[in-house]
């Protein structure tokens, strides 16, 4: 098939070497012009501007958007709409809320379009594995773009993605990384304990790798960080500042509107919000309280040096 592609950075830019390896031809724009430019892209068409991409394809056309979720998304599919065709099919491949994928894709069926949320997994191993796709839209689109969806899959999924109408490819994309945040945080709070118990001396690494053989909490997260240990054995490097994309915010939020308790994602997600406190108020306040009832001795805060 020929496809556009729109959003180039490290998902994006993999998604596009994958699927020219396997004989599509594609399309390629980003606000970065240095990215349409880029040599792993070798043999790809460049586009100065959405209106370029939809000009150099052919209807029905395929674009496929994967930009950061949000405001961008917002607007680039937008503007996608007002240039495409009847017939034309927009692919959001990127972290966009279901909500939000629902509401863009009855705007776009409005004019004649389809619209198709992909949940994409994969990370920057995507290029070289493939990436695990969710999709939700028009069956018929999805049939219809079904060779793109096999290209960048790995072989084993031969192709079988759909999951259900708009919206369902995000909210299962989304589910996937709270159950990612809880498992995530189960091996983090085991190596630290293991850690912690300094009179046994362990090898984290050695003791991980002996886990990916056999074990029954075995896996591909547990081989990567196996690693990092084996770079970094302590982590010494690195701060234990955790960023959250949001897909895990939103699935405790879903959650609640279901009243479906989700106490171990929960609690991840809680996790990160403490990860990026320094000396938060509420430690202090549990010192002050416990002092208060019970003169319990408390720890004075080091003075600023300003």
């Amino acid at each position: 098939m020929k496809i556009g592609m729109v959003g180039l950075g490290r998902m994006g830019g993999n998604m596009t070497e994958r699927l020219l390896t396997d004989g599509h031809k594609v399309v390629v724009y980003d606000t970065d012009s240095s990215l349409v430019k880029s040599s792993k892209l070798k043999g790809a068409t460049p586009a100065s501007s959405l209106k370029n991409v939809v000009a150099q394809l052919v209807s029905p056309r395929t674009i496929w958007v994967m930009v950061p979720a949000g405001e961008i998304t917002e607007a680039t599919v937008a503007e996608l709409i007002d240039l495409l065709d009847p017939g034309d099919t927009i692919i959001d491949g990127g972290n966009s809320n279901y909500k939000e994928s629902q509401t863009r894709a009855k705007k776009a069926i409005s004019h004649g379009i389809d619209f198709l949320d992909s949940g994409t997994s994969g990370g920057v191993w995507g290029l070289t594995n493939g990436y695990c796709l969710t999709v939700g839209g028009n069956k018929a689109a999805y049939d219809r773009n079904q060779s793109i969806f096999k290209s960048l899959a790995p072989p084993e999924s031969d192709g079988n993605l759909y999951v259900g109408s708009s919206g369902s490819g995000h909210y299962v994309k989304m589910i996937h990384n709270g159950i990612e945040y809880g498992i995530m945080q189960a091996y983090a709070e085991g190596f630290e304990l293991l850690s912690a118990k300094k009179d046994f001396n362990l090898d984290l690494a050695a003791i991980g790798e002996n886990w990916t053989r056999g074990s029954v909490i075995r896996s591909w997260l547990l081989d990567l960080t196996v690693n990092e240990l084996q770079k970094n054995p302590n982590l010494d490097s690195l701060s234990s500042y955790v960023e959250d994309s949001g897909e895990g915010r939103w699935t405790v939020d879903a959650s609640v509107e279901l009243a479906v308790p989700a106490p171990v994602i929960t609690a991840a997600l809680q996790m990160r919000f403490r990860s990026r406190q320094n000396q938060p108020l509420s430690g202090k306040m549990l010192a002050a309280m416990r002092n208060g009832f019970g003169g319990h001795a408390v720890k004075q805060a080091e003075k600023s040096d300003a």
